[in-house]
């Protein structure tokens, strides 16, 4: 893009407007590009988050800034690495350290962008200079965009808040309740493919969803995943077997996680990125009621009313957001009239070849190794040939975003520290959340032999600890300027948490059973927004959308094999122990009745209780220990990574 590119210069050169300096030496940071890298900040749910996608941070930026950049008020973000690095000031031999390394006029070669941050290291693009005076009290903020009145502001909004706490209900409340569903249908060894679906299906259809509202704006597709999620939560309450309430959450993921993207793209729409902070507050305060009370009402929801009245409540106020939804956005919304073409446009470009590829590799490996050595034998055809399929798409997926144009999973972020370690932390962060989100009501459930609805109270408090730690990282990095300690944190704290959950005992006070979910949930909310923010920091204002995209699409895969492998883990493991520790003449019996329902644990006479207590006790140790080794991965990927430190902001005179 013309306002992002370097002005052309003769013979080749490329023409940079300075740094701002400031008295001190130091390389100042312009105050809208910290604010664009403060102004979201996503504390990452279990199951759904409040800023999933990949346009809503930078699409007002980029349709804006189609101007070359001039004048003398562009100034870079970098002060020092983490790790005191020295200073990035201007020297006198060479030009001031650049948002965009300069080219050399014989070389071809990449500007570096991907490797360690040092003293010459990109840290932003600079922006397109305002044309005229650079004071804000010349030219006041406006409050919203798009000719919006502040009233019909707000009733948008509250369609945007109402959508992401209904989402976020719904996927609590499967959290805390999917032990009850699974036992009503006496399929409990299956009990991982009801978030699985969920997440998967909310994760192959977000790239398409952002892309398709550039064409046709965003008030059709919100309103078309409102309707979808209300239907697939009146499916999910009517369903009357597992494999239609399987099928009915793959469609309610499409639904929410569509509703949730597009919710937070509209807000971009409507808030002047300087304000945008402020609204992802509203946000991410609306997503951690909404995981608390989805948590705290879901099982007692199920023991007191039923479990299909979890679903049944919320298709009012689903068909109420419809309806004045309809109303109150704007028609053409977010359309990008610049670019010919509309859907059909859209849709040609979109990787939709590497969408399909993605999501055939991750379903075929899940179907493999949920049903291998759980439901059947690991040589049966069907486990052999899902793994099979998976061995041939992943490489052809790989291929496919070799050489596609736009790809969903840009290959080359992958491949170099920094960004590679952000990245890869940052799915296994979603891989060990999850894993611990799904696993710790069951270990209430069948081995403390709580109830529903005081599982789903304990879930309160990890819920609201990561809220609030999420919100309170971005603050904490804009004050302190520093992007590592916030990353590091994290890893430490889900370290100690899988730790604590490795030593819980049946024998414990009930409040070490809270304590002991503290750790994981804080390191939850240092290390997402961080690791959002770290990651746009060591990119260029040109890559930052397809970098955000990339860091969205790992999170959302860790999401999903991180129930899925939690749950091969755990089915093996209780296999091997169900048949270990389980004796006497009705072993047999009691083990398939165990493996089917949960709720059978409590209703089982002595000694058969106690068996089957410690051998589930056991076999999600094990689960916790797996969790406790990516934990430690996580560390030692974050550890070396040197990261930039945000300069002090400074105003233009």
């Amino acid at each position: 893009m013309a306002g992002l590119a370097d002005s052309p210069a003769a013979g080749g050169a490329s023409v940079r407007s300075p740094p701002t300096e400031t008295a001190s030496g130091e390389v100042g940071l312009d105050a809208d590009q910290l604010d664009r890298l403060s102004r979201s900040l996503p504390s990452a749910g279990a199951l759904l988050e409040p800023e999933p996608s990949y346009l809503a941070v930078i699409r007002p930026v980029l349709s804006k800034q189609q101007q070359q950049p001039t004048g003398s008020n562009v100034a870079t973000a970098a002060e020092a690495s983490d790790d005191d690095v020295a200073p990035m000031s201007p020297s006198p031999s060479t030009s001031a350290p650049s948002l965009v390394s300069a080219p050399a006029p014989s070389s071809s070669s990449s500007d570096g962008l991907d490797g360690p941050p040092g003293e010459t290291s990109p840290l932003l693009r600079p922006r397109a200079a305002s044309h005229g005076d650079d004071n804000d009290d010349d030219e006041p903020l406006p409050l919203f965009l798009n000719d919006m009145s502040p009233g019909r502001f707000w009733l948008v909004f509250s369609q945007v808040l109402a959508a992401q706490f209904i989402g976020c209900f719904d996927g609590t409340i499967m959290a805390s309740s999917h032990p009850v569903i699974t036992s009503y249908f006496g399929a409990a060894n299956s009990a991982s493919w009801l978030s699985t679906a969920f997440l998967l299906a909310s994760t192959a259809v977000q790239p398409l969803l952002g892309r398709l509202s550039d064409a046709v704006g965003r008030k059709p597709l919100f309103l078309g995943c409102m309707a979808v999620f209300a239907v697939a939560t009146a499916w999910c309450a009517l369903a009357t077997s597992i494999e239609s309430f399987i099928v009915a959450r793959a469609v309610c993921g499409i639904g929410a996680g569509g509703a949730v993207t597009l919710g937070s793209i509209i807000t971009s729409d409507l808030v002047p990125i300087e304000r945008r902070g402020a609204y992802q507050s509203y946000m991410n305060v609306t997503y951690g009621v909404g995981s608390a009370l989805g948590a705290a009402l879901g099982g007692a929801m199920a023991e007191a009313l039923g479990w299909r009245w979890e679903f049944g409540v919320q298709i009012p106020p689903l068909v109420l957001c419809v309806g004045v939804s309809a109303v109150v956005i704007p028609r053409g919304l977010g359309v990008a009239r610049h670019e010919g073409g509309g859907v059909w446009r859209a849709l040609r470009t979109f990787d939709a070849a590497g969408s399909l590829l993605l999501t055939a590799s991750v379903s075929f490996l899940i179907l493999g190794l949920n049903l291998g050595g759980n439901v059947l034998p690991w040589a049966h055809p069907l486990v052999v040939t899902s793994l099979v399929v998976f061995a041939l798409c992943f490489p052809c997926f790989i291929a496919v975003e070799s050489r596609v144009a736009k790809p969903i999973m840009p290959l080359h972020l992958i491949r170099r520290s920094p960004r590679a370690n952000l990245i890869f932390a940052n799915f296994i962060a979603a891989l060990v959340s999850n894993s611990i989100f799904f696993n710790i009501p069951l270990y209430f459930q069948a081995v403390l032999l709580s109830s529903a609805t005081a599982s789903g109270l304990r879930l309160v408090l990890p819920s609201v600890v990561a809220s609030i730690a999420g919100t309170s990282t971005g603050f904490a990095i804009t004050w302190s300027r520093r992007l590592k300690w916030p990353l590091v944190t994290g890893t430490l704290f889900y370290l100690a948490g899988c730790l604590c959950l490795c030593l819980l005992r049946r024998d414990l006070p009930s409040a070490l059973y809270l304590v002991a979910l503290v750790p994981s949930s804080l390191g939850q909310g240092f290390q997402f927004p961080g690791t959002f923010m770290a990651i746009l920091a060591c990119s260029p204002q040109s890559e930052q959308a397809v970098v955000t995209s990339t860091l969205i699409l790992w999170r959302s895969l860790g999401m999903v094999l991180g129930v899925a492998s939690s749950s091969l883990v755990l089915q093996n493991a209780l296999v091997h122990y169900l048949d270990r520790y389980v004796q006497g003449p009705d072993r047999l019996h009691v083990i398939a009745l165990v493996r089917a329902s949960v709720d059978a644990i409590a209703r089982l006479d002595q000694p058969y209780r106690l068996q089957v207590v410690r051998s589930y006790e056991a076999a999600l140790r094990l689960t916790f220990v797996c969790c406790v080794a990516m934990a430690a991965l996580s560390v030692l990927l974050i550890w070396p990574v040197r990261l930039p430190r945000l300069a002090a902001r400074k105003r233009q005179a």
